[in-house]
């Protein structure tokens, strides 16, 4: 059960209103945190992480004694107070480097969990791209790409999948224009190896989509890498209480009108039902009334038939005619 809080006075009754559920969820916003230690690495794609959730996203630069996994007390408290739902936390330590925790949060409680290692080799931030940047705000197109991602077992490759679909979700749109789409958000992994101990990593790569003149209606389309880069191994999860994710993943019962079963309708307009019945009984199948196929005119004319069927032993009687 969650905790029920009471207004005191009406400026915390409307605070309370904002944030108290919906049919339509306000959209997400993103905490991001720093840890005792932190390395410059791991500050520097809080940044850049940052840089892409805005205007969606807080960014605190004090150090914070936090420590995830062994008490999310912390982590709780500041989702409440600024109304995050997703968390990020960067930390250093000599056993796990470079690590971003991924936090989601459901009720200001936590929800999952997953651990994120940098590999500060590969790392490239968006200054080091010299070249032009997205706008501020503009929702990006995800692709995720690699079988570790397709698992119908709930893993750390499917819930990083269901993290950063969150993450990069943005505000919830009925239309979106295609000038608006001006940048890609591509996270791949190959295919696990058997035998191999260590599990594959997770790349993520930005790339800005630019159009380009071909002579012909539609433009021809080029990608160009606009930062950051990045590449994850996968460390520590806490999957979501099974209880927890079901109440999550409940939806407000709307006006809208509910599809009605057994109701199609093709690509002319058209409307099509399905009706479903019983076994038929031929026997006692209604068809068209004729009095050729009444059952009392067919026995009458089998016993006129037999009338007619003279026996060979009797002779025949001759009929009187009555003279005149």
């Amino acid at each position: 059960m969650l905790r029920q809080i009471k207004p005191r006075n009406a400026r915390s009754k409307r605070a309370l209103d904002k944030r108290a559920p919906k049919a339509i969820e306000n959209p997400k916003h993103a905490l991001f945190l720093r840890g005792t230690s932190c390395s410059q690495i791991t500050q520097d794609a809080l940044t850049d992480l940052y840089q892409l959730r805005i205007p969606l996203a807080k960014k605190f630069t004090k150090k914070n004694e936090v420590h995830p996994f062994e008490d999310p007390s912390s982590l709780e408290f500041f989702s409440e107070k600024n109304d995050a739902s997703i968390v990020l936390f960067g930390s250093t330590s000599k056993k796990r480097p470079h690590c971003l925790t991924c936090v989601r949060m459901f009720g200001h409680k936590v929800l999952d969990m997953l651990e994120l290692y940098l590999d500060p080799e590969s790392f490239r931030t968006l200054a080091q791209f010299k070249n032009k940047k997205c706008a501020v705000g503009l929702k990006p197109m995800l692709v995720f790409a690699g079988t570790p991602f397709e698992s119908p077992i709930s893993n750390e490759y499917t819930l990083a999948k269901s993290f950063f679909t969150d993450f990069f979700k943005g505000e919830p749109a009925d239309k979106v224009d295609v000038e608006g789409l001006q940048y890609i958000v591509s996270i791949n992994a190959r295919d696990t190896v058997d035998g191999e101990e260590s599990k594959p990593k997770i790349h993520l790569r930005v790339y800005l989509i630019r159009t380009k003149r071909s002579g012909q209606r539609l433009p021809r389309v080029e990608v160009e890498e606009m930062g950051p880069r990045m590449d994850f191994r996968v460390g520590r999860v806490k999957e979501a209480d099974e209880s927890m994710m079901k109440e999550a993943l409940k939806q407000a019962k709307t006006t809208a009108e509910r599809p009605k079963k057994n109701i199609s309708t093709d690509i002319m307009g058209d409307k099509l039902g399905r009706i479903h019945i019983g076994k038929q009984d031929l026997k006692e199948l209604q068809t068209r009334k004729m009095k050729g196929l009444k059952r009392s005119r067919d026995i009458e004319d089998s016993e006129d038939g037999m009338e007619d069927v003279i026996s060979e032993d009797e002779p025949a009687t001759k009929k009187k005619t009555k003279k005149v």
